[in-house]
């Protein structure tokens, strides 16, 4: 099974360009984020015309996450993260997956800028995430948690990290939020296969940031347990990066045997 998780960036202004890398990957479950569209403007029906099943959290201009599938189930089980019944922002997703595993699909806030409220928004989701997180392994069962986390977890993830000091993706406490989520148990599963490879998810738009490998890797996969010995591959589709009107980020995925 390929799983992959994929900021858009804007669902309908990138569909063309989902659609092709859909097409040519042929994943058969992806986690999207940012897809900046309202609840009933999501592209359902181009979407199913793709092959995919899909359910998906919106919100109009910001956010927005979503978990498709092609040939199989998709049981939703939570649209929010718990912790804070006033946090309306459409940033978490959370389902079973034809009956074998759960599958969290996030957008983590971005946090600038650093120090301020959004940065306090940023390191609170983090605690809340890392508590679910905690209550998703006790359960002992199958989870993957994936998506766009904005952080970049160490140097080797950012591109002249001297420049990002003090940007809310790599301050020291940003990536101590990150350290002790995966320290409860779970797997980084880029670097479990590749642990000192120069791999990024994200180019920014200016200085052409992708023409130069000026990147960042902020889009994971944290595997349970349970993965540890179904877990076969694991890479990024850097050239969708390169594609006319695409998104900042590339596709990242991995792969896992079955039961």
């Amino acid at each position: 099974m390929k799983i992959a998780t994929y900021n858009v960036n804007g669902v309908n202004g990138r569909l063309p360009v989902l659609l092709r890398w859909l097409e040519e990957s042929a994943p058969d479950v992806v986690c999207l984020q940012e897809l900046k569209a309202p609840q009933e403007k999501f592209p359902e029906q181009a979407i199913r015309d793709a092959g995919y099943n899909a359910i998906w959290h919106g919100q109009k201009s910001w956010n927005g996450v979503a978990i498709l599938a092609r040939n199989l189930q998709i049981e939703e089980i939570r649209r929010a993260l718990p912790g804070d019944p006033e946090d309306v922002h459409s940033r978490y997703i959370e389902a079973v997956i034809n009956g074998d595993f759960i599958l969290g699909c996030l957008y983590l806030p971005n946090g600038n800028p650093a120090p301020g409220p959004k940065f306090d928004y940023k390191l609170n989701w983090f605690k809340r995430l890392t508590a679910h997180a905690k209550e998703l392994l006790a359960q002992d069962v199958p989870v993957i948690l994936t998506g766009d986390y904005n952080v970049m977890p160490t140097e080797r993830d950012v591109y002249k990290p001297e420049r990002w000091v003090d940007d809310a993706l790599f301050r020291p406490e940003t990536r101590a939020a990150f350290k002790e989520l995966v320290e409860l148990g779970w797997t980084d599963a880029i670097r479990k296969l590749y642990p000192e490879e120069k791999i990024y998810t994200f180019w920014d738009y200016f200085r052409d940031a992708y023409g130069r490998n000026a990147g960042l890797r902020i889009d994971h996969f944290l595997l349970s347990p349970h993965w540890d010995k179904r877990l076969k591959a694991a890479g990024v589709d850097r050239g969708v990066r390169g594609w006319e009107k695409t998104s900042d980020h590339a596709p990242v995925w991995i792969e896992v045997k079955g039961k």
